[in-house]
């Protein structure tokens, strides 16, 4: 015997969760810095095929099985969602409106993954999670109301679509994460999209790859990490700790995204941010515990 303790599975997943949402919080800056050059479609769509890429030659050497009927049907749920939902709604906010306000807009994700728990995965919080996560969702739109003057940004609609398209793909993919695996949702719901996408991303592709370097590098890291890299813990996380509980770890997220778009892009970060950030973590500590025990997704993941 070593004498340590071995982590629960929620452990687990909250620590997975965790690292795939500091992935996911650099994306709307590499966003904001692709789009200052390439076509927001181009970006939202190009992304998922340069992922398709990679997760074909991952499949093809892990030798990983085909999905059944019923998988696909999820898979194609899980498409809509994060392939292309998320990354064209994003960039076509990223048009409009500063990342940090983006990343802020983004902070009601938490509730809408938990409510997608709920519909797809029949998961039950309590009483007390819906409360925490109620009053961080209601921190985080407040941040942004305060920092738009009282109102939202025209690039807002698209990033709450963008939230419900993100919600229902995270829920839906940690659900189906138990029989295929993180890295087999993902994978296959890329490969299964890349021929649809591959049309709009020629349409909308650059006439010269002469552009800023910042550019492609914003598209590099929104295809590699954003689109692929970041799922195989978040999925995994889910479907370990809770599609409810792992899920509010994304109230974190706005603030990561904060600090990455004033390493890169330059925006600030204020008292204001910091007292919100403070205050978010500290629901994310007390929330975690209401949420819901995914008992079914850890038996079959444990299977």
């Amino acid at each position: 015997m070593s004498g340590k303790t071995a982590l629960t599975p929620e452990t687990r997943g909250l620590l997975l969760g965790l690292i795939g949402v500091m992935a996911f919080s650099l994306t709307l800056p590499a966003t904001r810095a692709a789009v200052a050059a390439l076509h927001p479609v181009f970006v939202g769509s190009g992304r998922a095929v340069v992922a398709a890429c990679i997760a074909a030659l991952v499949l093809l050497a892990g030798k990983h099985r085909l999905p059944t009927r019923l998988e696909m049907r999820s898979l194609a749920v899980v498409a809509a969602g994060v392939v292309v939902g998320f990354p064209t709604l994003t960039a076509l906010a990223m048009r409009q409106v500063d990342a940090s306000h983006g990343g802020i807009m983004l902070g009601i994700l938490p509730l809408g993954t938990a409510v997608a728990g709920v519909i797809f995965s029949h998961e039950r919080p309590s009483l007390r999670f819906w409360l925490m996560a109620l009053l961080g969702s209601a921190l985080v739109v407040s941040f942004s109301l305060l920092k738009g003057g009282g109102s939202f940004q025209p690039g807002d609609l698209a990033l709450l679509g963008a939230v419900v398209s993100a919600s229902i793909g995270y829920a839906v993919g940690a659900r189906l994460a138990a029989s295929l695996g993180g890295l087999g949702v993902i994978s296959w719901a890329l490969v299964f999209s890349a021929p649809f996408l591959l049309i709009p991303t020629i349409v909308y592709a650059p006439r010269t790859l002469d552009l800023p370097l910042s550019a492609w590098a914003g598209f590099a890291y929104v295809s590699i990490v954003s689109q692929y890299i970041g799922f195989l813990p978040w999925y995994r996380g889910l479907a370990l700790g809770g599609i409810a509980r792992v899920g509010q770890t994304q109230l974190l997220q706005p603030f990561f995204t904060l600090i990455a778009a004033a390493l890169l892009l330059g925006e600030t970060i204020d008292a204001t941010t910091v007292a919100f950030a403070a205050l978010v973590f500290l629901i994310v500590a007390s929330g975690k515990r209401g949420g819901g025990k995914p008992e079914a997704i850890v038996r079959r993941t444990q299977a």
